[in-house]
């Protein structure tokens, strides 16, 4: 039998698209695409690196919740519309995940709302109890 539970998070898109902030399923924790709104306000900077910080809180949320961290990532993934914001969020990133080495791949390509700059999704592995 498959053990599964969904994370959910604040945003409001979560309810509008019909999704979960992250899912666990067997020790792995999926989680959604995640940008840069800041869910309590629900705004959004107009800076791609506030934006990846943004991010990446949002991100670590939903890890924390889910019994893991950063350092449990095995994959990433970060999509931009703009290819050239991508080197500006290198050192917010590296800080995140430089001692992890997960999998990544970054994409150009659209996202679902103008004022998106960045959208990173993650892969993890919950550490053994």
């Amino acid at each position: 039998m498959t053990n599964r539970r969904v994370v959910r998070s604040a945003s409001r898109f979560e309810d509008e698209i019909g999704y979960a902030r992250a899912v666990v399923v067997d020790g792995w924790v999926h989680v959604s695409g995640t940008t840069g709104f800041d869910y309590a306000t629900m705004t959004i900077s107009e800076d791609v690196v506030e934006q990846a910080e943004q991010c990446l809180a949002n991100i670590g949320a939903a890890l924390a919740e889910a019994g893991c961290s950063f350092s449990d990532v095995v994959r990433v993934r970060y999509l931009l519309p703009d290819r050239a914001d991508f080197e500006p969020c290198w050192p917010v990133l590296r800080g995140r995940f430089e001692a992890v080495r997960p999998a990544a791949t970054m994409l150009v390509c659209g996202l679902a709302d103008p004022r998106m700059k960045i959208e990173i999704e993650v892969d993890a592995r919950v550490p053994a109890a």
